[in-house]
């Protein structure tokens, strides 16, 4: 199961608000970040949808749904991109929002509260610079309870913090840190 939304990130500077949209794979708990915009209409978000489909292969040939909103980006032409693959659409109930899709809605609020709502975001191409950084950390390096503080796809072996020399390496800035041992 797959699902999608939409999460604002505002720019300090020029006072503008771009609408970044996601797809989140339950399972595995993989974020493959789509795109980021000012003007998210159908078309853009279609052809989202479409580069996500192309991306990913084989891998979305195992997804079945893909829960989303009812937002008035997806269309009649999102959903036939994946319908072409096998994926049905599944639009949420009304008034229902955080708890129908509680995993977009729970990377929403992970992604807030550890990026965007402690940086300064200075223009559209940083913005997708500091979002490719943290949803390679995100994918790669953060643990998560749902996969028994496993990432989805882990670049290293996950540090077992009750003995060794431990080294920090940190990552935006320092807003977020990895770990790994010393040699």
């Amino acid at each position: 199961m797959l699902a999608c939304d939409f999460f604002p990130g505002d720019c300090a500077v020029t006072l503008r608000r771009f609408s970044v949209l996601f797809v989140l794979e339950v399972a595995s708990r993989s974020v493959p970040l789509l795109g980021a915009t000012m003007n998210p209409d159908s078309r853009w978000t279609t052809q989202q949808v479409r580069n996500l489909v192309m991306d990913l292969g084989d891998r979305v040939t195992p997804c079945r749904f893909l829960v989303r909103d009812r937002a008035g980006q997806f269309t009649a032409s999102f959903d036939a991109v994946l319908t072409e693959r096998g994926i049905q659409g599944v639009r949420i109930p009304r008034a229902c929002r955080p708890h129908a899709n509680c995993f977009a809605e729970r990377f929403v609020r992970t992604i807030r509260a550890e990026l965007t709502d402690r940086m300064l975001i200075v223009g559209e191409r940083y913005l997708r610079v500091v979002l490719a950084e943290y949803v390679r950390h995100y994918n790669g390096r953060r643990p998560h309870r749902a996969r028994d503080l496993r990432p989805p796809h882990p670049t290293h072996p996950v540090v077992d913090l009750s003995h060794e020399r431990i080294m920090r390496r940190p990552i935006l800035g320092g807003l977020i840190n990895e770990y790994e041992r010393t040699a």
